[in-house]
């Protein structure tokens, strides 16, 4: 989008939700602010996933501070950026069908609340109230979230980039990196810039970006797919985003289909044995859509860290601060994660500690 300049204070590696939310906060800040994406904005893990705000993380409190934090944002985005989000309240409804499952929601459940994390527990029944496509014997209790927004990724992704830009920032797309120099030199496809920090939110690409720079950042990448039902009859109406604990098995409405995943097919199984896994275990938890006809939707990479908490931190001998391995989460905790890194670009205390390599 813009020219790269010789130098600037802060090159951001990655233009997706976190890298353009970095970017923003960073500008904002007065800090000098070059961001580099590879493609285009928001064509990474922002492109890949359900479209799903939430605050409930079942067992990460931690995230879930993280993500209130940036729901608080994310109410005030359009004054803010000029760029409304179209937040549609949905809720979310997680179901446990194990005794441990219930053990570590009620262990947890202090924790949710003193993050500001609205969560109750709730039976079968009361389940079945908020999903009516579910089989209420399919399950032995749940935890509903009123805080959960359907929304639209590449509206986040507008917005911060468009704050970005006014408050003086330089977005550069199509540039992939090539190298990272000790010394803070950036190399790309389109020249190289000097910056006396670089901060790493590459996503799926975080630990090569990283190891560019000769740091070791635990981030996997991973493929996600996420497919879509035929119509079903009679419709239910609009459907919490809906995730099944034990097997991963996620739904929510999707206009007048149903949009559904579960992870993706394990190192030894092929896709046509994990799509019937997936139909099986669909059909089991909500009767009424067995046997529906499921299709492709979109599917894309999303980078993960081995406990599924985001890794937000600055490298104790590098100029070098990362945010990355936020498992298909990003867009809960984008803003967070930009003030976060702002605060330990610009010297200040963070107001929330990062997950460590």
């Amino acid at each position: 989008m813009s020219a790269l300049p010789p130098r600037t204070d802060v090159v951001v590696i990655g233009g997706g939700v976190v890298g353009t939310s970095v970017a923003c906060h960073l500008a904002e800040a007065g800090v000098g602010t070059v961001l580099l994406e590879r493609g285009s904005l928001g064509s990474g893990a922002s492109a890949a996933t359900a479209g799903v705000l939430r605050t409930y993380f079942p067992g990460d409190p931690h995230t879930g501070g993280l993500a209130v934090r940036s729901m608080a944002a994310y109410r005030t985005f359009a004054e803010r950026t000029g760029t409304p989000l179209g937040l549609e309240r949905v809720g979310f409804l997680v179901l446990f069908t194990e005794d441990e499952q219930v053990e570590e929601f009620h262990r947890t459940q202090p924790a949710q609340r003193a993050a500001g994390v609205e969560v109750e527990f709730v039976g079968p029944a009361e389940a079945v109230k908020y999903n009516p496509l579910l089989c209420e014997r399919s399950i032995i209790a749940a935890a509903w979230s009123p805080q959960a927004y359907a929304c639209d990724p590449a509206a986040i992704v507008r917005g911060y980039a468009a704050a970005a830009l006014e408050a003086g920032a330089v977005l550069c797309t199509e540039a992939p990196v090539t190298g990272i120099d000790p010394d803070g030199r950036v190399h790309t496809t389109l020249g190289s810039i000097t910056a006396d920090t670089v901060v790493c939110a590459a996503g799926p690409w975080a630990k090569q970006v990283a190891a560019m720079a000769g740091v070791d950042l635990p981030v996997t990448s991973y493929p996600i797919e996420l497919l879509l039902t035929d119509p079903p009859a009679p419709h239910p109406g609009t459907l919490p985003m809906t995730l099944h604990a034990a097997s991963g098995l996620r739904i929510r409405s999707w206009k007048d289909r149903i949009l559904l995943g579960m992870g993706r097919p394990r190192p030894d199984e092929s896709r046509r044995t994990w799509l019937k896994r997936l139909s099986q275990q669909l059909g089991t938890t909500y009767p009424a859509l067995d046997g529906i006809r499921v299709h492709r939707g979109w599917s894309g990479s999303f980078d993960g860290s081995p406990n599924g908490a985001a890794f937000i931190g600055r490298h104790p001998a590098r100029p070098f601060v990362y945010a990355a391995g936020f498992s298909g989460q990003g867009l809960c905790q984008a803003p967070a994660a930009g003030e976060t890194v702002r605060d330990l670009v610009t010297g200040e205390q963070p107001r929330t500690e990062g997950n460590r390599p």
